[in-house]
């Protein structure tokens, strides 16, 4: 980055999340946490994270009410930070099976009412219907809870809807059930099953954000990464970011960390224009 380059969330335009439009960079929430196993920030410093986002262009954060830990919780953290908040900030949520009070009917409603009034709003702007037990995704209808989400939409608690931890089969059939925005996949420059499914989400106008957007880097790809953050004077990190925003441009990113410099280096790999050069060697 030049030092006529300015840190911003701002600086690869906007992506879309059904009627919202958001910086393609945005913040995710859960390591505020500390969920579910990793080093709890000060609130202090988790607040001043959260603002310090804001200032940097930062207006699509991912939540959850189930990022709680030892009565930390990562949408009172969001409130207490934002609230009143932006009006051009976007809060997106998720509801998983896996998890208390799960994806029945009762379980959805108590979802929608708990991350209602921790965020304190009178809408959900999106909320993501989680399927599977673990990051890899398993076959399985999804019927049942997406048609329950999209009746709490009707009601008009939920304004977008969006789907994770899917298969292509799964995101075909959740387009025969209800209209979503966004899809939210294990991705990163070494991990691409994910990949039709981005093909996909460019194609019909959805939004993909990856979660696990860096990390398992085999060495070989390590080196390749090394080479290419050299010549950008950035840190492998970044050019992983850099890497997924070149993909496509349905892709939305929401990198977490506990820490403020970190912050700023994932905001400023916003900045980085990978050459044909760099994509061929990253591969």
């Amino acid at each position: 980055m030049t030092e006529a380059q300015t840190i911003s969330a701002r600086a690869t335009g906007e992506g879309r999340l059904g009627s919202f439009r958001v910086n393609r960079v945005g913040f995710g929430t859960m390591k505020l946490t500390g969920w579910p196993e990793g080093k709890q920030p000060s609130r202090e410093t988790a607040i001043a994270l959260l603002r310090r986002a804001v200032e940097l262009g930062v207006n699509h954060f991912d939540t959850s009410q189930f990022y709680d830990r030892d009565g930390v919780n990562a949408n009172e953290l969001l409130h207490a930070a934002l609230h009143p908040y932006p009006e051009d900030l976007v809060l997106v949520t998720k509801f998983a099976g896996a998890i208390p009070p799960g994806l029945t009917p009762d379980g959805l409603r108590q979802s929608v009412e708990a991350n209602l009034r921790t965020l304190g709003v009178d809408r959900l702007d999106v909320v993501n219907l989680r399927m599977g037990e673990a990051v890899a995704p398993a076959e399985g209808s999804l019927a049942e809870p997406l048609t329950g989400l999209a009746k709490l939409q009707e009601e008009g608690l939920i304004t977008h809807l969006g789907i994770s931890n899917i298969t292509r089969a799964q995101f075909d059939q959740a387009r025969d059930l209800a209209p979503f925005v966004c899809v939210q996949n294990a991705y990163n420059v070494a991990m691409r099953d994910a990949d039709p499914l981005i093909d996909a989400c460019e194609e019909a106008g959805i939004a993909f954000v990856p979660f696990f957007p860096v990390g398992g880097f085999q060495p070989l790809l390590t080196e390749h990464l090394d080479t290419v953050a050299t010549r950008h004077g950035a840190s492998v990190q970044q050019i992983a970011l850099a890497w997924l925003l070149t993909r496509s441009p349905s892709i939305l990113l929401i990198p977490g960390t506990t820490d403020p410099a970190h912050l700023e280096q994932n905001i400023a790999a916003a900045n980085i224009r990978l050459t044909e050069e760099d994509l061929a060697l990253i591969g």
